[in-house]
């Protein structure tokens, strides 16, 4: 049986990989899934209404991450925060899961931001009071906080010493330690310049500064410039006890496996649709061996770096068409109408590489699902 796809034919596998679910904690590193949400396919919205959430899909989806022994990173940029899913929504999205979570037992941390503030609002004290906010929210919910990079702050800051002062403002205050977050303008254009510098050495000096200043309220810090060597650098001068998750969806074995000087620990978004495979990658290298680690997982590296590839931060799209093919969801809708973000040819490739993969529990029903959506297309099967 074969599959017409836009550039040629391709024969679906008929047997998944199918990691059985195994629900014990991962104890030689941490690792957070960044989670994506799942809309309501029947909310009659416009991309210019607020997200309309599939509640019961998208706490479902939390189950199946936690059932592997995975963590939870909530709210971040897969859940389509700024865009699509507004703070009212990802307050409501850090509450259920934050709960759900305690009754499953399962890591959390939620994603800390200033996206409650209104277009053109980014003088530093109102910033810094976005963030009180939502920080204190996150605290409330027993969740770890992840304090995100902010578009609002990138916009307001004159220099390193306002990243040093805000920063050092809210760790202060923290509760417990927390996650901080350095994302790429490849992920946010309007990201560049974080820490005070478009030269990525000075932006990383000020990173470094704000977390010599509090090392006690700093659990790590994650890194998504999609630059493996600096963040070998990067997490070589981390002070001791402070960690490094990767963000690099790039180069994620190699920098998880690490190397005679260290590690890095992981939150990734690829590991949503990985999720029980990255797991039982994860659990061999708790034995000690890296090599059956990366013999599992250099293998999905060209899924994630197509999935991933400019412009990145539409990456969403291929990861909810694979949780639909998956059969993680009933639909191929995304708050904001993002499913409409990437190419035929694009979702075309990523089915073909996550199939190959064998990463459908059902390779039959994605088949279908598939040539469904390729046929409304006008692909003809």
């Amino acid at each position: 049986m074969t599959i017409r796809l836009p550039y040629g034919t391709y024969e679906p596998r008929s047997e998944p990989l199918a990691p059985a679910p195994h629900g014990a904690p991962l104890t030689s590193r941490r690792v957070y899934s960044a989670a994506h949400v799942v809309a309501d396919p029947y909310a009659d919205v416009s991309p210019d209404s607020p997200a309309a959430v599939d509640w019961d899909a998208t706490l479902a989806f939390r189950r199946h991450l936690w059932s592997h022994g995975l963590g939870v990173a909530e709210a971040m940029d897969t859940a389509q925060r700024g865009m699509g899913l507004d703070w009212a929504g990802a307050s409501e999205l850090i509450r259920r899961s934050a709960a759900e979570a305690k009754a499953a037992g399962g890591a959390i941390a939620c994603g800390v931001g200033t996206d409650q503030l209104p277009p053109g609002e980014t003088t530093l004290p109102a910033v810094t009071a976005a963030y009180e906010e939502q920080l204190a929210l996150v605290e409330s919910t027993g969740a770890r906080a992840v304090l995100m990079a902010s578009r609002a702050l990138a916009a307001a800051a004159r220099g390193p010493e306002d990243y040093l002062a805000a920063y050092g403002h809210l760790l202060r205050q923290a509760a417990e330690p927390v996650i901080l977050h350095w994302l790429g303008p490849m992920f946010d254009p309007a990201l560049a310049g974080y820490w005070g510098s478009t030269d990525l050495d000075a932006a990383t000096e000020t990173l470094l500064e704000v977390i010599a200043a509090h090392p006690d309220k700093v659990d790590g810090v994650k890194v998504s410039l999609l630059d493996a060597r600096r963040e070998i650098e990067l997490r070589r001068r981390l002070p001791k006890g402070v960690r490094c998750y990767t963000g690099d969806d790039f180069n994620y074995p190699e920098l998880i496996a690490g190397d005679d000087h260290g590690f890095s620990h992981a939150l990734l978004g690829i590991f949503d649709p990985l999720g029980p495979l990255a797991a039982e990658a994860v659990r061999t290298l708790d034995t000690g061996d890296a090599k059956t680690f990366r013999a599992l997982l250099d293998p999905t590296v060209e899924l994630s770096r197509h999935l991933f590839e400019p412009p990145t931060r539409f990456y969403k799209t291929g990861v909810v068409l694979l949780a639909w093919l998956a059969g993680h969801q009933s639909h191929f809708t995304m708050v904001g109408g993002l499913q409409s973000a990437r190419s035929l040819p694009h979702l075309s490739k990523a089915y073909e590489l996550a199939d190959g993969l064998g990463l459908f529990p059902d390779p039959l029903l994605a088949e279908a699902r598939m040539k469904t959506f390729l046929t409304l297309h006008g692909v003809d099967q």
